[in-house]
């Protein structure tokens, strides 16, 4: 969420970043400026009254004490009391009108990212390896995974409808192959910490990492008791929050955490896109790192973390390409992001395998988490980043896309092959 002085202060900035975002800042910010004009006004005239009264009260407690007659000023002491309340009433309700235009607010895009209207603006930042050279045409992973009889998603419609997957067998050993050559890479190597969160999460956690209110419809809402319980979207929500409403020493920064965790999305508003495989599933497995940063030292740990998920691909030995979103195009919490997309052969094109993004102070305001900077006695809010390292169904795809060999089995990347037990899937028989 963005501050209210800040946004008070520099209007005109925001509705320009609204605009890159191909937003119309009438719509977003609908009455802002009135609104807060109202809120203050009521809190002014709340403050006046409350003197005068304060006043009136002292004169009431002097003339008792004379045995004079007070019940003039009993009387105006009742009536301002009425017009506190009715003042304080107004300013309770354009501030809850403010808020609510607040939360809507996306954060506002980083200098460094470029301008644009669409994905098609988005740039290019580097590329890794090269796309592997096949003497046959190769197959899709869904193709591939039927016929090795490792993906079964005929029995996941059974079982719980569209967009699931059973993995059988080596299929299923690949998957958690990868979650733990990714965990342990980044515990061992990169300096992360692994937490095992819930997947179940408040509405105070989906609120502070900015899933709610405005994404509600893509996500997965369990009710339990008084209170709603939602499933988690990424591990990016419970790990965030894990922090809420804390202090953190500013000496222990950056805090750096890894999570592995199923993840689920209704994907609302998705009919039609990706039906076929495992691209876009209901529930789906990710390793995700997250940060909690100083805002000085913020922009550099987002590449550093970066850095971190394309090591995978590398020690994979997959090639892959690093594209900086434009303004249009960045998520709604989000101040910068880089996608981390992998080759496909078998599908011949690029597709998203890691957001990484820095969100500055936007989600760190919504669940109110600080550290306090060395020699400062007031506490700052810190900036958050996060992104995945990898999403481990689009990781398998890949591997089974990319090893793919003439007589239809899959090698195995040699990094992996330590906790495969094996070189090869072959096709069950």
């Amino acid at each position: 969420m963005l501050d209210l002085n800040f946004v008070r202060d520099n209007l005109p900035l925001v509705e320009e970043k609204l605009r890159q975002r191909g937003m119309n800042p009438a719509e977003v910010l609908k009455d802002f400026r009135a609104i807060d004009s109202e809120r203050r006004q009521a809190i002014t005239a709340a403050e006046t009254l409350q003197a005068r009264r304060n006043r009136a009260s002292e004169e009431v407690a002097k003339l008792k004490k004379s045995g004079q007659d007070a019940s003039a000023q009993i009387n105006e002491t009742k009536e301002l009391r009425e017009q506190i309340a009715e003042s304080e009433k107004k300013a309770a309700e354009q501030q809850a009108r403010l808020r609510e235009i607040l939360t809507s607010l996306p954060n506002l895009p980083n200098d460094s990212i470029p301008a644009g209207k669409s994905e098609a603006d988005n740039v290019e930042a580097r590329r890794w390896g090269a796309p592997p050279q096949f003497d046959f045409k190769p197959k899709p992973h869904w193709e591939l995974g039927e016929q090795l009889g490792v993906l079964d998603l005929e029995r996941a419609a059974k079982l719980s409808g569209a967009r699931f997957a059973v993995y059988w067998a080596l299929g299923a050993r690949l998957e958690r192959a990868l979650a733990n050559f990714m965990l342990d890479l980044h515990t061992r190597e990169h300096g992360y910490t692994e937490v095992l969160p819930p997947y179940l999460v408040n509405s105070e956690s989906m609120y502070g990492t900015g899933q709610l209110p405005k994404f509600a419809q893509d996500l997965f809402r369990v009710p339990h008791g008084e209170k709603d319980l939602w499933l988690i979207p990424t591990a990016e929500v419970p790990v965030t929050n894990l922090y809420r409403d804390e202090v953190l020493d500013a000496a222990k920064l950056p805090v750096s955490l890894t999570a592995y965790t199923p993840c689920f999305r209704s994907e609302a508003g998705s009919y039609g896109k990706d039906v076929r495989g495992i691209i876009r599933q209901h529930q789906f497995q990710k390793v995700e790192l997250v940060k909690f940063s100083r805002p000085e030292t913020s922009y550099d740990e987002l590449e550093k973390l970066t850095h971190d998920a394309e090591i995978v691909l590398q020690k994979l030995g997959l090639h892959y390409r690093v594209v900086t979103l434009c303004t249009a195009d960045i998520g709604f919490s989000a101040a910068k992001t880089y996608d981390i997309e992998v080759w496909l052969p078998g599908q011949n094109l690029f597709r998203e395998i890691s957001s990484c993004s820095n969100f500055e102070s936007f989600q760190a305001r919504r669940a109110n988490i600080r550290y306090r900077p060395e020699g400062k006695s007031k506490t700052e809010f810190l900036h958050t980043l996060n992104g995945s390292a990898l999403a481990v169904g689009r990781t398998w795809v890949a591997i089974v896309e990319n090893y793919q060999q003439a007589d239809g089995s899959v090698r195995i990347p040699d990094a992996l092959q330590p906790y495969m037990g094996t070189d090869r899937i072959s096709a069950v028989r």
